[in-house]
């Protein structure tokens, strides 16, 4: 195992897959000369040159569309946007075209694209650059969705999602690119659609995914020092969803808290709780909580932002209310 960042975990994802089948080009805005905007392409433009590493126009819906046509004639194409709020501009062709092109082609074309760059709040941005869109994309048929939250997981499930016949997308963060974490030296791919205990426990079930389940780990520390033992499930992938992970763990603790970063309504967290009261409602002891950031579009602010955002306090309190202790 070596430590290196959420970024290298990228580039080593891409760059390894890049050498695997030349197929696979990266497209996006300054993902070459620059070595990405947050460096995650670093040496890709050196190693594989100017016609598999593209710099583009500030024009999300034109290199978007490019990619996908790409995808028609035998590429594999990976299209980094700088944010996600920017894929707002491109949407048409990842709902329309991306993920719609298998099924109106009577399964003549497949897809093989991964459309990937940061998710989510990343400080003081605001309103305009601090959206979570998992639940959008995740709403619409013939699209794969992955999040995940620490560097050994962003590199097996990216390499996974290259290799995929059909359109991915795959969320990080611009504040977990630093983080650091350990990585195989050797190959390894994570499945899609697996999600992951990281931590197990007894009395009550926490799910989250990306950057935000860093929140639940630290209420999972003070608690466990209150005798409250939290199993901790990260997601990973957000469709196809892990539901029976979910189910397995709220059998056991019967009690469950969902944590994300995202508007409260039309959710996530929103549907894992259908399904789990659809699914299980016996073994629940307690409501389900769930844990979103306030109904408003995100703060500029930086101590509004702090009250806008779930933190580990907010945990804390809704384990605590599930178990009747508040």
């Amino acid at each position: 195992m070596k430590t290196i960042q959420f970024r290298e975990a990228i580039c080593q994802a891409m760059s390894e897959e890049m050498r695997r089948d030349e197929t696979i080009y990266l497209m996006g805005e300054e993902v070459a000369e620059y070595n990405g905007a947050y460096k995650a392409s670093k040496g890709m433009l050196d190693e594989f040159g100017d016609k598999r590493v593209i710099d583009t126009p500030i024009s999300e819906l034109g290199f978007a569309g490019i990619g996908v046509g790409s995808t028609m004639t035998g590429n594999r194409p990976i299209i980094e946007f700088m944010t996600f709020n920017f894929a707002l501009v491109g949407i048409d062709q990842i709902i329309n075209n991306a993920a719609k092109i298998r099924q109106m082609s009577g399964g003549q074309f497949p897809c093989p694209i991964v459309f990937r760059g940061p998710t989510g709040s990343a400080g003081q941005l605001a309103a305009t650059h601090s959206q979570a869109f998992e639940s959008w994309y995740a709403n619409c048929p013939g699209l794969k969705v992955i999040v995940p939250s620490n560097p050994y997981d962003a590199k097996g499930l990216l390499k996974s999602a290259i290799r995929d016949d059909d359109p991915v997308i795959f969320m990080e963060s611009e504040q977990m690119y630093g983080d650091k974490g350990e990585v195989p030296e050797g190959e390894y791919t994570l499945p899609i659609g697996v999600a992951d205990i990281k931590r197990e426990g007894s009395d009550v079930t926490i799910v989250s995914f990306g950057k935000i389940i860093k929140a639940a780990f630290t209420a999972a520390d003070a608690l466990g020092k209150e005798g409250i033992e939290c199993e901790i499930i990260d997601l990973r992938t957000i469709r196809p969803m892990d539901y029976e992970s979910i189910f397995s763990s709220v059998k056991k603790t019967n009690r469950l808290v969902i944590l994300e970063e995202s508007w409260p309504f039309g959710n996530i967290s929103t549907e894992i709780t259908y399904q789990v009261q659809n699914q299980i409602f016996d073994f629940l002891d307690a409501p389900i909580e769930k844990i979103n950031t306030a109904d408003t579009p995100a703060p500029y602010s930086p101590v509004l932002l702090a009250e806008w955002l779930p933190n580990s306090e907010d945990v804390i309190k809704a384990v605590k209310k599930v178990m009747y202790m508040s």
